[in-house]
């Protein structure tokens, strides 16, 4: 049974806590720290039978039962507390982004390099690990659509964030994009190499203040030479718009949104179907117990994470490259970062 700690007690770290209680028989959270920590959480720990409930992270730092660590607190901790934690000897789960600074990133792999004994070290790119997108790899694995030519990836939130939200996040691409340019990289099995990113603030003019865009578009050429299309939207009003399409050399496989029902009612009046699930907690709960099973089994079979630290760095720089792009109305080059 592996041991886990922890750190960040927020909605994704509330998001894991259950995620691991219900869905995953081989692990058990012996702590969870967290600062700030609201009578909520603290509730719900205490109702899930956990043992530990701390303010500082360093008593799950120092707690030698414990095997991992998650870090799904703040972004800007995410690199010290994954540098400390790998210090400690503990595994590491990070929620994304491991930083926006890629020289942060950086001393989190050297620290992984230099650590006494092998650690495992997973990204939280949930999305890898839903059924619907995992549906589309395995389709293009398996050679069903031949060689790839062409992506779109078309994800889109019901509603913005609060406009102060925005600096801390990084804004659109470094938070919310950078899920999709991780899943052009998982389809495609390539690596991009340009983007041109085309932004607008249509939505919430107060975004745009905090000096962010709320639409946004990115085409994306691939290593591979395929190409791929990305477009984002902060409000959707009709519910949380998630879909992917994969077109090859031998045809196309493509996904929709999940649905509360497949219903589809047809009368006089015209036909109807349900409107998507409303928010990413309600359409990845199961990716989320899905990627903490995948965690969990790389450190007992001594294996590498599907989704690593080279995947999360890789992502950012692809961000940084698409808001360079806009900030500069031209093509940018993967390597230009």
């Amino acid at each position: 049974m592996i041991q886990v700690g922890i750190i960040g007690a927020g909605r994704i770290g509330q998001v894991h806590m259950r995620s691991i209680l219900t869905g995953v028989q081989n692990a058990n959270i012996r702590a969870i720290a967290d600062p700030y920590l609201s009578e909520q959480a603290e509730t719900l720990a205490k109702s899930f039978g956990i043992e530990h409930i701390y303010r500082d992270h360093r008593r799950i730092l120092d707690d030698r039962k414990i095997d991992a660590v998650l870090v799904c607190s703040s972004t800007d901790t995410h690199a010290q507390f994954s540098i400390e934690a790998i210090q400690a000897g503990k595994h590491v789960f990070c929620e994304k982004p491991i930083d926006h600074d890629l020289s942060k990133i950086a001393e989190v792999e050297a620290a992984l390099k230099s650590a006494k004994k092998p650690l495992r070290y997973q990204v939280g790119f949930n999305r890898r690990f839903d059924h619907n997108f995992r549906a589309l790899k395995k389709a293009v694995d398996d050679g069903k659509v031949g060689d790839v030519q062409f992506i779109r990836v078309s994800s889109r939130d019901p509603v913005p964030p609060p406009a102060g939200y925005v600096e801390s996040s990084g804004g659109l691409f470094l938070d919310m994009m950078i899920h999709d340019l991780d899943m052009i990289r998982y389809l495609s099995g390539s690596e991009v190499v340009e983007v041109y990113a085309q932004g607008a603030v249509l939505i919430d003019p107060a975004i745009g203040e905090a000096g962010d865009v709320d639409t946004a578009t990115v085409s994306a050429r691939m290593a591979n030479g395929s190409l791929a299309l990305i477009d984002n939207s902060r409000k959707a009003v009709y519910g949380y718009d998630q879909r992917a399409e994969v077109l090859g050399s031998k045809g196309s496989v493509l996904n929709g949104n999940d649905l509360p029902s497949t219903m589809v009612l047809s009368t006089e009046a015209g036909v109807t179907a349900e409107k998507p699930l409303w928010f990413f907690l309600e359409r990845y709960m199961t990716s989320y117990q899905e990627e903490m099973r995948a965690f969990i089994d790389s450190i007992e079979q001594n294996v590498d994470p599907e989704v690593g630290i080279v995947d999360g760095r890789m992502a950012i720089r692809i961000a940084l490259a698409c808001k360079k792009s806009l900030a500069e109305n031209r093509p940018v080059r993967i390597d230009e970062i």
